[in-house]
């Protein structure tokens, strides 16, 4: 993880969630932060749970806060965006709670693989992390990195 101020989050990882639907955050994506950032977890629409850390809480506060109040599809998209989003902060122990309502909508039961994708990280459940890799692999990652430039 960079210096406080710069996180990025990278790598894989499996964790399960306890009988509180909790699951620890890995200590090298907490560590830039402090204890009281908020995080926003939202539904994904395409079937993963997408962790916005604050650095684009920011930028999504930003965007929304520059909406006019008569643009009533803008607000219809604010409110049901927000209504199924969950702020958070982690507890002392790095975990966070995911929310029913989550769970359900990226079918996690027991078990969930957080993905790093450097400005923010995304949980998903087994099942759907092995379709994308099985979309993204040989070729298909390297033509799709060539299509986004990098």
């Amino acid at each position: 993880m960079a210096q406080l101020g710069k996180p990025f989050y990278t790598g894989l990882f499996r964790h399960g969630l306890d009988d509180k639907n909790r699951m620890t955050i890995p200590s090298a994506w907490r560590s830039a932060h402090e204890a009281s950032d908020t995080f926003l977890a939202t539904p994904h629409p395409d079937g993963y749970i997408a962790i916005l850390p604050p650095a684009e809480v920011e930028k999504l506060h930003a965007k929304i806060a520059a909406m006019a109040l008569t643009d009533s599809e803008a607000q219809d998209v604010a409110a049901s965006f927000f209504a199924a989003t969950h702020a958070f902060t982690f507890d002392k122990s790095g975990r966070i709670a995911l929310t029913d309502e989550l769970r359900k909508h990226a079918g996690i039961d027991k078990d969930a693989v957080l993905v790093g994708s450097m400005t923010k990280f995304n949980i998903y459940s087994p099942e759907l992390w092995e379709k994308r890799q099985q979309r993204m692999s040989g070729e298909n990652l390297g033509a799709a990195m060539r299509r986004i430039g990098i």
